[in-house]
């Protein structure tokens, strides 16, 4: 393990609509809430002075589109529920202002790339040139508001075409675990004791590889209630296992979440209980808590390989409004 002692990672998929609008049946829940989730977290990691790593997608920076992208060489269909169902829902298909707040933030959150329309590299209809457009618009777009990135997040997980990303000046990703989220997780790590920490890497293209430790929200609906009426909320409880676990081992606990999971006041309190739980790990202990950016730089740096900050042009803030 490079790391001399334990860290935290905590990795948000900043998407609002998009994370949603390939399917066929949008979850209403969690496209209304995308924009009360970014703001709660955001209130929640500057209550705790917690960094994260927010990857953003970059068509939420736009001040406005056609919803054609004629330039763009997506699959057919692919931008039809912008221009047709959500035409008129910006406040899902924009979100300047949330991100000027991420940007603003006394917290020295990492920006990142979740892609420019949330496209899954992985599938086989991704190819090399799809990958490479949404790769460079997100850069374009984060150059104009003075914003470049070193992490990337792979819409749900799907990864593929890392050798674009290396080509492209990305520095780490955060790679997929099985079996690291709901009935499973709880199982492997109460019952069977299993690590929750995970051993970031350099993969053969030269990327540090920041691989998921837990999903926050993937022990929900009715198997939730039954858990806290006679427990406690089982992710609270496995994000504090994960938390001792980094202050007693040389490993790193990464966790992860969509803004637009918080849909109630309920799963406030759920990130409200490890946020504040991981703050006094962090002040009784070595614990540290890093971006995936932090990371890669930490590992490159024990390779000999200096890793540069993302880094803000204050001078390009005037642009934001």
């Amino acid at each position: 393990m490079v790391a001399a002692v334990g860290s935290v990672v905590l990795s948000l998929d900043a998407e609002l609509g998009w994370g949603f609008h390939d399917l066929p049946e949008p979850p209403t829940d969690r496209v209304e809430s995308g924009r009360r989730g970014w703001t709660a977290m955001l209130e929640l990691l500057e209550e705790f002075d917690i960094p994260a790593t927010w990857a953003v997608v970059g068509h939420l920076m736009l001040e406005s589109c056609d919803g054609v992208h004629a330039d763009h060489p997506a699959p057919d269909g692919w931008f039809d529920r912008e221009r047709g169902e959500w035409q008129d829902r910006e406040d899902l298909r924009f979100g300047r202002g949330l991100v000027r707040d991420l940007l603003e933030s006394d917290v020295d959150h990492e920006f990142a790339s979740h892609t420019f329309s949330h496209v899954l590299f992985g599938r086989p209809e991704t190819d090399r040139e799809l990958a490479v457009a949404e790769l460079e618009r997100s850069a374009a777009i984060a150059e104009e508001w003075g914003c470049s990135f070193e992490s990337f997040i792979y819409p749900r997980n799907d990864v593929g075409h890392r050798d674009v990303l290396a080509e492209h000046g990305v520095s780490a990703y955060r790679g997929w675990t099985p079996n690291r989220e709901g009935v499973r997780a709880v199982f492997d790590s109460m019952v069977r004791d299993r690590s929750l920490l995970v051993e970031p890497f350099v993969d053969e293209y030269g990327l540090v590889n920041v691989p998921a430790s837990l999903f926050l929200f993937g022990f929900e609906g009715p198997a939730r209630s039954v858990a806290e009426s006679i427990w406690e909320d089982p992710m609270v409880a496995l994000a504090r296992c994960g938390i001792d676990e980094a202050t007693t081992s040389d490993g790193t606990f990464h966790m992860w979440l969509h803004p637009n999971n918080l849909t109630t006041e309920r799963d406030d309190r759920r990130m409200r209980a490890i946020l504040s739980y991981l703050d006094r790990r962090r002040s009784d202990s070595d614990l540290v808590v890093e971006t995936m950016a932090d990371v890669a730089r930490r590992i490159r740096c024990s390779r000999g390989v200096d890793g540069e900050p993302t880094r803000i042009d204050a001078q390009a803030k005037a642009s934001w409004n």
